[in-house]
């Protein structure tokens, strides 16, 4: 049986992260994390206007020597898969080759969310040992991509990222997606700008640098919830989607879905205590939070990764500051898992799969 990409809640039933599942399931804390999603800087070298984290970077990044430290613990921990996101830019720390190769070697899955910028700088680590890279690009010319994802001097690294994903895509042994970011802004004069025009000319795109899936995702505001986009927009993009399936795998965030069902901002949860959080953590230069909604939010913040080991943070930590009916309002892609979870607890759980595929639950 072939796990989809997004069936998150379908790989909780791997065989070999099922026991911490099911010990999850039961109401008890998890021995350790088996997804981490690390920021390795804050830093990054584009300026995007609708950057979720936009307040939070350039606010500093682990030093070489502790970033590489944090690897051996994730070793150490068990930790099955590692995304390296951010945040910032990942792949601008010059220590995240070190980190991938560590990772690597020790067998654990890595994923490498990019802006594609600095892919070059990491070929060799990342064709060697990534599962998959997914780079942010969201336009399919040049001048649309100054405008949603420019530099920090207004310009345009559109042709870099293209060629960088090309020569990624010649020596890869993993998966490498085009993540496209729909985008649209109300201007000054009232006209709306957008790159939404642009996704079946991307998803073209994607397929001729040898991408093997294209995914399309949904804008959040500061609080996470979704911005919708209106009728015109919508059916245009549900349209090019479709058009587009014939080039490509297609793969519709769970926040795209959304949107095209017009499900609205808010995704009310009954439960009050997450058990992903004891599945998956985020670790980033300020702190080590229970998931990347909350990222740079204090009040779910676990412990501080530069001061502190990671073993020590996970054994003392309250996973369950986050009550969920209150926290998290907005569209939250573990919403499903958290319900699987239930259904485990209750005996009403899916068979076990009988091999390992894709650990990034």
């Amino acid at each position: 049986m072939t796990i989809d990409r997004l069936d998150l809640a379908g790989k909780l039933y791997q065989p070999g992260v099922y026991p911490a599942v099911a010990r999850v399931a039961s109401g008890k804390r998890s021995e350790s994390p088996l997804v981490v999603d690390l920021d390795p800087t804050t830093f990054c070298d584009l300026a995007c206007p609708e950057c979720i984290s936009g307040k939070l970077l350039n606010q500093g990044r682990f030093t070489p020597e502790r970033l590489v430290a944090l690897a051996g613990e994730l070793v150490e921990m068990g930790v099955r898969a590692v995304i390296l996101i951010g945040g910032g830019e990942p792949l601008a720390h010059r220590g995240t080759r070190r980190v991938v190769t560590v990772l690597g070697e020790a067998g654990i899955a890595i994923g490498v969310v990019t802006n594609g910028t600095m892919i070059d700088r990491n070929l060799d680590e990342l064709a060697a040992h990534a599962s998959w890279v997914r780079v942010s690009v969201d336009a399919a010319t040049s001048e649309t991509y100054r405008s949603v994802r420019p530099d920090r001097k207004g310009g345009s690294a559109f042709d870099r990222v293209i060629a960088n994903m090309r020569a990624f895509a010649r020596v890869r042994t993993g998966a490498l997606g085009y993540s496209f970011l729909v985008v649209a802004r109300r201007a000054a004069d009232g006209t709306v700008e957008s790159n939404h025009h642009e996704v079946f000319e991307a998803a073209r795109l994607a397929r001729d640098i040898g991408c093997d899936y294209f995914e399309v995702k949904a804008l959040f505001d500061e609080g996470h919830h979704i911005i919708g986009l209106g009728d015109e927009m919508r059916d245009s993009v549900a349209r090019q989607i479709e058009k587009a399936q014939s080039l490509i795998e297609v793969v519709n965030s769970s926040t795209m879905d959304s949107v095209q069902r017009d499900d609205g901002p808010v995704q009310p949860k009954a439960y009050h205590r997450c058990g992903v959080t004891e599945l998956r953590t985020l670790v980033t230069p300020s702190g080590v939070y229970v998931c990347p909604y909350h990222r740079g939010n204090p009040a779910a913040r676990l412990g501080d990764a530069v001061t502190e080991t990671l073993p020590e943070i996970w054994r003392r930590s309250d996973r369950g500051i986050v009550d969920p009916s209150r926290d998290c309002t907005f569209h939250c892609a573990r919403h499903g898992s958290n319900l699987e979870l239930h259904e485990i607890a209750a005996g009403r759980g899916r068979p076990v799969h009988d091999d390992d595929q894709d650990l990034f639950l």
